[in-house]
Formats: structure tokens, sequence, C-alpha cells
């Protein structure tokens, strides 16, 4: 048995902050190690990179969430008590509800509800001038992921109730204003989601049984009974937040169209590579870079100890990038997803594994369904123009994105 490697910071935490994304990809080259061992929040934390190293942590027999993530991202893009942090049947218990709620045929109505969004944004965009093109996604996706839900969104809270799933969003992975701001969104929000859950089950809003929100005011756990009001919140919040967040991907799908334009025709030409498309804008731009569990029982791999209880970290950002496993991978090449076999593991941009057994997104259908639309939208149903603006885009910021946000002008519908 050997010693894991370790990072040569006495405490690593200013280091990862300051340099975000490539933090375990960048320590696992240079220790010619896929495993390490940093000093993070106070803790001992190991860290790991690669796809064998997803597959090792994807196995409940040897990891749990409970008590994994960092409150900072409890307080901002979680929220507490969600099916985050659960194991075990109590997981699976609650994953089928989110399952259910995102079969194909919701993902498809979804879908179709953000399309007709979208064509009405392009008309108000058209007398705009220029807009921003995160934010304006950020909106249209909140409009219709509440249609969809059964979420009352009337017109004067729009704007609130977008800013507010943004602001969890954007300020999970800051500090200072960012991070304070995200948590008093979080905050609202759940105030908000919990004031509606409370309403459906006293009997003072009424709707189809089928939509989210009254599935989840009705949800029992394991144990019989119904989620605690604030929990049904969070597993609400849980539906809606990780919808806007598509904007994230639909952003950069626009910035690399942008930077390889002969991609607008193709895409205008081959429904088929849509797909490839939007994998490969998901495979390069991982919404957050890591993840964390904990050591269920102490255990030996690759002739290294991993303690019980000791927190854990896969690098999901460079995982997506394992020079053993994509030929090129800091290029962007769609057609490395033609005919990709969909491996489980070397690609983890929303997770590992089975969706219905272990940790991975429900929610990755949907979000690759939107990004698809989205790639239709832009490059078939309108043209636009990209003024001068900073697109450089910060790996240190979590989550990051293009400085500028994507400022698109002349907004038209596109001639047939």
């Amino acid at each position: 048995m050997t010693d894991i490697p370790r990072d040569d910071h006495l405490e690593s935490s200013l280091a990862l902050l300051g340099e975000g994304y490539p933090f375990i990809r960048d320590r696992c080259q240079r220790l010619h190690s896929n495993v390490f061992q940093a000093r993070l929040l106070m803790q001992n934390t190991i860290c790991l990179s690669g796809e064998q190293a997803a597959r090792l942590f994807y196995d409940e027999r040897h990891f749990q969430r409970a008590q994994a993530m960092p409150r900072m991202l409890k307080k901002t893009l979680l929220g507490q008590g969600g099916v985050q942090g659960l194991d075990g049947e109590a997981h699976r218990h609650r994953k089928r509800m989110f399952l259910q709620l995102l079969d194909a045929a919701a993902v498809d109505e979804l879908v179709g509800l953000t399309e007709r969004s979208w064509r009405q944004a392009i008309g108000q965009w058209q007398a705009q001038g220029e807009v921003q093109l995160l934010g304006e996604v950020q909106m249209l996706l909140t409009d219709s992921v509440c249609r969809w839900a059964g979420v009352p969104l009337p017109s004067a809270e729009r704007e609130l109730r977008r800013d507010q799933l943004a602001q969890m969003i954007d300020g999970a992975g800051g500090i200072g204003p960012r991070h304070l701001a995200a948590r008093k969104a979080r905050r609202e929000a759940e105030a908000w989601t919990q004031h509606l859950i409370e309403q459906v089950r006293a009997g003072e809003l009424q709707g189809d049984p089928t939509r989210a929100l009254m599935v989840v005011a009705h949800h029992r756990d394991l144990d019989g009974k119904p989620l605690d009001s604030r929990i049904a919140a969070v597993e609400l919040l849980n539906l809606l937040r990780p919808t806007v967040a598509v904007a994230y991907f639909i952003t950069y799908a626009a910035l690399e169209l942008l930077a390889h334009p002969h991609w607008c025709e193709r895409l205008r030409a081959e429904d088929e590579l849509l797909e490839p498309f939007a994998q490969e804008v998901r495979r390069l731009h991982a919404f957050f870079p890591f993840t964390a569990a904990r050591v269920r029982d102490g255990f030996d791999w690759q002739g290294h100890h991993f303690p019980a209880g000791t927190r854990v970290m896969l690098d999901l950002w460079g995982t997506n990038r394992e020079a053993s496993r994509w030929t090129d991978p800091e290029a962007f090449q769609p057609e490395r997803f033609v005919d990709w076999s969909g491996d489980a593991f070397s690609f983890v941009t929303q997770g590992g594994g089975d969706p219905a057994q272990g940790h991975r997104c429900p929610g990755e259908r949907l979000a690759i369904e939107l990004l698809k639309l989205a790639l239709r939208m832009l490059t078939r149903e309108m043209d636009y123009a990209v003024p001068a603006q900073d697109l450089r885009v910060d790996l240190s910021r979590m989550p990051a994105k293009p400085e500028s946000g994507l400022l698109i002008s002349d907004v038209r519908p596109r001639a047939s």
C-alpha cells in the first residue's frame, strides 16, 4: 500500500478558488496520478479524475452523499434535504419521482412550451435592439418550466423569479457579494415554493394532479409520510432551477457557433448533427467542475487506502477531457459524437452511471433536448449580429460564463 500523493499547499481552498475548473486536472497531471489528496475547507479531501475514477466514485458500495456537499452549495445551489444528499433506497425512492416527472412525454411537452417561448422572444428581441442572450434565455426557460410544472407565475413576478433562480446558480461557486446574493435568492425562492406547497395541501391552490407542483406536494417518502413542506419546496426548485441552468449550455452553444460559423449551415441542413453538437458543447463546458461524496467504509483502490468518512471530489471537467479517452480533447469537434458509444463514465457533465439507480442527473435528456431546440432556433429561425464585447471565459469563476453574457443585436426572424 502506498501513500496517496499530496498537493503541496497546507490549505488548498484559496488555490481552488483561484484556479477553478482546472484545479484537479492540473494537479493530477503535475503529480502523474489520477488521485491525490489536499486540504480543502479545513478537511482532508481525496481528489479523483478520469473514467476509472468516475466508475469508482459512482459505486454506492464505497461512497455516500450524506454530509458530502460543502455547506456553501447547500445554502445556494442545492438547498438542504433534497434528493442529491440521499443514499440507498431513500435516494432511489425519491429519484423515481423525478424520473417519472421527466419521462419522454414530459420532456417533449416542456420542449414544445419552450419552443413557443423562443418564438415569442424573437419578436421581442427584434424590437429591443440589443439583448443579453444568457439573461433572456433564462427568462424564457423560467416561463416555460413554470407553465410545465403548474407553478403560477404572475407577469409582475416573472423577472423576480427568474432572478432568484439565476442567482442561486450564479453565486453557488462564488465568495463575497455574489455568494451572499445567492443565499438570499435561495431563502426567498424556498419561501415562494414552500408557500405554494402549503397552498396545495390546504386545498387553496388546485390544478392538474400530474403537474410537478402537485406531484411534489403529495409525494410520500419511504416512511409513507408527505415530505416536510420545506423539503418539498427544495425538490420543486430542483426541477425549476436546473431547467433555467440550461441557459448556460445554450449561451456556450451560441459562442461555439460564433467561433465555428461553418457549423451554422451544417446544423440548418442536417438534423442528425444537432445532438452531436449539443453533446460537444456539454462535454467542453461542464456546468460545475466537481462533485463530492464521502467514503462509506474504508477500502483500497489502485494501491491506495481510502479511510472511512473522508470527503472525495470527482473532477467532472477534467474527466470530460481525459486524453486517453478523447482524441484532441481540448478541440471542439462535434463529429466525435456521431458514432459515440454512450459510455456512462467518460462523459460526466451531469454525473456518471445510471440515472435510475445512481446520482446521474434525471434531467440530462431534457438538457440535451432544450439545447437541440436552441440550436434550431439560433441557426434556422433567427438571424442576429454579435457586437464587439468581452467574451472571455474566466475558468476561475464557478460557474464560468462569457464575461458579457453574450450580447446579440439586430435580431430578426430568419427568412425561409
